[in-house]
């Protein structure tokens, strides 16, 4: 796909350049749009599971995110703006929108309808620029306006971050369009006690109530939703009136982001999870929206620091080797680099993507806000390598327990250790999306195209087989799970914090669980983190029952630059273009040098006492146990420990150092006992 103008290599540093990639998102819908300017339709269809009207409201309403802040800043200040962009046709389409008799109408709002969605956009407008949107507005146009509105009163609605949307529609309706603030008092407190039963603790919220049915605290926790929302109220509502949610607001935002910072990378890349990645640079909108509310964060996110972090991950996705997700049109596509409709869920419509246009509510800050003349300030957490040799990396870990996860840092690779979220709602690939064992900032995460190995692509993740089946199931729905010590050897007594759960296949034998460790790098190890599996089955009949166990490693590219595919190497050394797609000379190891970055996996079991089974390095690269189990075998265990190794290519670590790295591999013991027993240490020079 060709690049953006004016997206696309922007600079990114100051208002006026957030302003053009702001123009440039939105000014590739102006052919979209319906006669009346209500309603922005593309040219193509993904089925999406509400009704075509909804669709087109949503392309019309979450650009307002960044045509508000126009609206209000920059029109007045720059004709050829509202012209080029056609800014003052969303009033228009507002009016046109609202209205029962037009042929553009947008439908009353019913329970669970997408249209509750597209009401926060509006709203957010409405609040924003009030004087804007209504100044042109006769009475009935207003009259309508409101009725449209409070079609959402009353509704049902999921028990989760949509609660918010309806909460910004009735301040809306008492700031901006004078409805007493008594008539709609008791249904906002009511949705805020419902979004406050979603609190973990730190800062986090999950996506409605944590449980057996959901377990999600992903990006709808921060950036996408509820972080997101409960800034915008601080940003809207009166200290006064709110006084004590404003601050526990505050409060929360800022122990929240102690840690979500960590999420990004050094060069502003940030770690996918969850669903909806199809929004894309929406993974910010959190920064915007604690500058928007002029939220002091604290140490170590100063705002030159949030500044940062926000404009950093912004200039990310303005690389040109992200110019594959626009249409040649200028439209953004469903996918997250590339297009991609594998990973899209049910409620994606072509117009959905444009959620990612959270991150520029930022520009509701006028051109002499302080914001815009402060300087970006690094990354909160200085990581260096002396050069002297790739063992003087350093990598830190973090435990954020709301999310079950623990959160690596090093100068080459941000990545993340999960175990502990899963849901039980119908999202397409939400075992890919919620369970795998660890998510990357560099090599990002697959989703499955069928249930065969190579369809499954199981990247960072269990994936076993039954001799039975013919098709592979890969993990999901971890349970028991909770924090580990691992002891490091030689190191007099010190620890690293592991995180270990328990996942239980459905499969026809009479009992079969695996129990994994992830234990984060040491700081001797950098590149590498561990899992220790242990498996504990029997077969439910007189003959053994066999199955194949396959864990896998990151995945990364597999072409040239040129296009061409990486060749296999299968003899020690380095292809003389300098990349290998496979290097395993030693039994039960896999390594993947590519422009993508160096990801490996090696069997560590090797040594253990008692173990069995055959292991085997492929592409992606993952190692293969192929087992049996019998009646009797229920009084055993059978541990497998994977060393999974993953450096990202950069101008401070070139291939042959990254090998360095990759041959310094742990050493694990287990010590049996009531509970497993686990200690690393680095091999001796």
């Amino acid at each position: 796909m060709p690049p953006l103008p004016g997206f696309t290599s922007n600079p990114l540093r100051t208002r006026a350049d957030l302003v053009r990639a702001a123009s440039a998102l939105i000014g590739p819908l102006a052919p979209h749009k319906s006669p009346a300017k209500a309603r922005i339709r593309f040219p193509f269809q993904t089925a999406t599971g509400f009704d075509e009207i909804a669709a087109q409201l949503e392309g019309f309403a979450r650009p307002l995110f960044v045509v508000a802040p126009l609206l209000l800043h920059d029109r007045d200040t720059d004709d050829a703006l509202d012209e080029t962009l056609g800014l003052s046709s969303w009033i228009e389409g507002v009016a046109a929108g609202v209205d029962p008799e037009s042929p553009e109408y947008w439908g009353e709002i019913d329970d669970s309808d997408q249209r509750m969605v597209e009401t926060e956009s509006i709203a957010y407008a409405l609040m924003l620029a009030p004087d804007v949107f209504l100044s042109g507005m006769d009475e009935l146009v207003r009259g309508n306006l409101v009725s449209w509105l409070r079609g959402i009163h009353g509704k049902r609605m999921p028990v989760n971050n949509w609660r918010w949307f309806r909460v910004f529609v009735n301040l809306a309706l008492v700031k901006t369009l004078g409805v007493p603030q008594e008539e709609v008092q008791e249904e906002i407190e009511s949705d805020l006690a419902i979004l406050d039963s979603f609190y973990l603790g730190e800062g986090w919220s999950s996506d409605g109530v944590w449980g057996e049915e959901r377990s999600q605290a992903d990006y709808y926790s921060g950036s996408f939703a509820i972080q997101f929302a409960q800034l915008l109220f601080v940003r809207f509502t009166d200290g006064n009136e709110y006084e004590e949610r404003v601050w526990r607001y505050k409060a929360q935002a800022r122990e929240f982001s102690s840690k979500f910072w960590r999420f990004f990378d050094p060069d502003g890349a940030a770690i996918p999870f969850g669903r909806s990645m199809i929004y894309r640079f929406a993974f910010a909108a959190f920064w915007a929206a604690a500058v928007l509310a002029q939220v002091d964060l604290g140490p170590p996110l100063s705002l030159g620091a949030v500044k940062g972090l926000l404009l950093r991950h912004l200039r990310w996705w303005a690389h040109e080797d992200r110019a594959e997700m626009f249409h040649a049109g200028g439209t953004l596509t469903i996918g997250f680099a590339y297009p991609n409709m594998y990973m899209a869920e049910d409620y994606n419509s072509p117009q959905s993507p444009y959620w990612c246009l959270k991150s520029l509510v930022v520009l509701a800050l006028p051109p002499t806000d302080n914001f815009w003349a402060i300087e970006e300030e690094n990354y909160p957490l200085v990581l260096t390598w002396s050069g002297e040799s790739p063992s003087s990396l350093a990598p830190e870990s973090t435990v954020i327990w709301p999310p079950r996860q623990i959160i690596v840092n090093d100068p080459f690779h941000t990545y993340l250790l999960s175990s502990g979220q899963s849901t039980t709602r119908p999202f397409k690939g939400r075992e890919a999306k919620y369970g795998k064992f660890a998510y990357s900032s560099t090599f990002g995460f697959s989703v499955p195209t069928g249930p065969l190995l190579h369809q499954t692509a199981p990247d960072s993740t269990l994936a076993i087989q039954f001799s039975h089946d013919d098709w592979w199931r890969t993990r999901s729905s971890p349970e028991d799970v909770h924090l580990v010590d691992i002891s490091i050897g030689g190191s007099g007594g010190k620890h690293v914090t592991g995180l270990m759960s328990t996942w239980k296949p459905r499969s026809h034998l009479r009992s079969f669980e695996i129990e994994t460790t992830l234990i984060p790098p040491l700081a001797s190890l950098p590149g590498w983190h561990i899992r220790v599996h242990r498996v504990r089955g029997s077969s439910a009949g007189p003959d053994p029952e066999s199955f194949s166990l396959v864990d896998g490693g990151f995945a990364t590219a597999s072409s040239f630059p040129s296009g061409y595919f990486i060749p296999e190497l299968r003899e020690s050394g380095m292809h003389e273009d300098g990349w290998v797609a496979d290097c395993a000379s030693e039994r039960g190891g896999a390594l993947v040098i590519s422009p993508g970055g160096t990801s490996g996996v090696v069997d560590l079991t090797s040594g253990l006492v008692g173990q069995q089974g055959s292991t085997d390095g492929t592409m992606m690269p993952f190692v293969r146990h192929d087992l049996e189990l019998s009646t009797d075998d229920n009084t055993r265990d059978r541990i497998f420990v994977t060393g999974v190794f993953a450096v990202k290519m950069c101008a401070d670590l070139d291939r042959g150092e990254a090998r360095v790295l990759w041959r310094k591999r742990p050493v694990v013991k287990l010590g049996h006992g009531g509970k497993l027993e686990v200690t690393v240490s680095v091999p001796p020079a």
